[in-house]
């Protein structure tokens, strides 16, 4: 549950929660691990990750593109404090370095 309100929250991490979701159901919910890495939107992520097959470009421009807007919002209209404006664009700059440095894999 947290790791789907992490897509629209720029703060709270999507893919660490729904990869430890996936690592818990492994010996106690087979099935329930299945079923998640088996989901239509968010399987790919657990699998691209714990499968090391990497993120394609497009993927990658979609991740950072969606990143940065969010946290550009988050910045902009939630906040005033200059030491959290910082914080927000020292997190998305330390994810986007992550994004690029996944193995891109092929379309």
């Amino acid at each position: 549950m947290i790791g789907v309100v992490g897509i629209f929250l720029p703060v709270l991490p999507t893919t660490i929660f729904l990869i430890l979701a996936s690592a818990c159901f492994i010996k106690s919910s087979p099935q329930a691990n299945e079923w998640l890495r088996n989901h239509k939107i968010l399987g790919m992520y657990i699998k691209n990750y714990q499968d090391k097959s990497g993120l394609t470009v497009k993927s990658k421009i979609i991740n950072i593109v969606i990143l940065w807007i969010m946290i550009s919002v988050s910045a902009l209209l939630f906040t005033e404090n200059l030491y959290i404006r910082l914080l927000l664009i020292a997190i998305a700059t330390g994810v986007t370095i992550h994004l690029l440095m996944i193995k891109t894999a092929k379309e």
